[in-house]
Order: structure tokens, then C-alpha cells, then sequence
């Protein structure tokens, strides 16, 4: 009998293979600002989750005084959309895409553009049925809840890419 074990040996050639194709996990995102104001509600969802993903990888970076900030995260736009993706033979509602429109931009505390409108569009597709109702609004709230925290986290990859200029006025894109 062979002084090894098969699930160990497995073990050790699956996290071989994955350091060799180059996987890392996701870390800490390094912000490029030295002060950073959240315009958004303190109360809100978005604006309480980008707070905490803020400080705890970076928990000096931001401050509660606008002018105090070298930056300013200011919301643009945010939305919600629930789309009839497909229909059963009686014509009622079978499947629903979930949209969530978000767009934001960085600005001085002046409120001079550092960065262009950033637009983020996710989906979401949710079966439905008439019988299972409860299960289904559920499953759907669940689903926004998930679109919000990947939100905040697509917000973050962004800011981290994204380096602060001015953009002059009137030359600003969507993105």
C-alpha cells in the first residue's frame, strides 16, 4: 500500500497549477487620492458598503469635510430596471432581466471633473413562477442586494484604474 494519499497529492497539483497560470486573489484596491469625500447619504447602502471597502483597506483616505478633500466621489445617475426577458405559452412572464444602471464620476472639491462620467450597467437573469411566488421575490431581492455589493466592488476597480486630471468642461465622456 502506498505511503500516500490521493486527495493531498490532488490538493498540491491544483494549487501548483493555479500559482502557475497566474491566479491571485483579489486584494486590497489602493485608491490614488490623498483625501477622498463620499458625496452619497451616509444611510445609503452604496454609501455605507464604499465607506467600509474604503477603510478597511485604506481608513486614512477618507474624511468627512468637503473641503478637506482632494477628491470627491458625486453620483450621477442610478437606476433600476425589471425587463420581461421571456414569456410561456399563455403569454405570461417566465424569465426577468435585472438591470442597474450606475454612473459616477471623481471631482475636486471645487467641483471641477478630476475624471470622466464612469457608467456601469450589470444583469441579472431570475426565472418566475406564478407558484412560487414568495421564493421567487426573495431569490430577486437577493439578486439586487448582490448587484449592489458587486457594484461597490466595480466602483472601486474603477477608482483604483482611473487617474485623477482635470477634464475641461464640456469635453467629458461616458464610459
Amino acid at each position: 500500500m502506498p505511503c500516500f494519499s490521493f486527495r493531498p497529492c490532488l490538493m498540491l497539483c491544483l494549487s501548483l497549477w493555479l500559482a502557475a497560470c497566474g491566479f491571485q486573489l483579489r486584494g486590497a484596491t489602493q485608491l490614488p487620492y490623498q483625501n477622498l469625500y463620499i458625496a452619497l447619504a451616509a444611510n445609503s447602502d452604496r454609501g455605507a458598503e464604499l465607506r467600509r471597502q474604503i477603510r478597511a483597506s485604506q481608513p486614512e483616505l477618507l474624511v468627512e469635510d468637503l473641503q478637506q478633500a482632494d477628491a470627491v466621489f458625486r453620483e450621477v445617475g442610478y437606476g433600476t430596471e425589471r425587463i420581461i426577458a421571456a414569456l410561456n405559452a399563455e403569454g405570461r412572464a417566465r424569465e426577468y432581466q435585472l438591470r442597474l444602471h450606475y454612473s459616477f464620476r471623481v471631482e475636486d472639491n471645487k467641483g471641477v471633473p478630476l475624471t470622466p462620467v464612469n457608467e456601469i450597467i450589470l444583469t441579472r437573469e431570475v426565472t418566475y413562477d406564478d407558484n412560487q411566488l414568495l421564493a421567487k421575490d426573495q431569490e430577486e431581492a437577493f439578486l439586487w442586494q448582490d448587484m449592489n455589493r458587486d457594484l461597490v466592488q466595480q466602483i472601486l476597480r474603477r477608482l483604483a484604474l482611473i487617474q485623477p486630471q482635470a477634464v475641461p468642461v464640456g469635453t467629458e465622456e461616458i464610459r
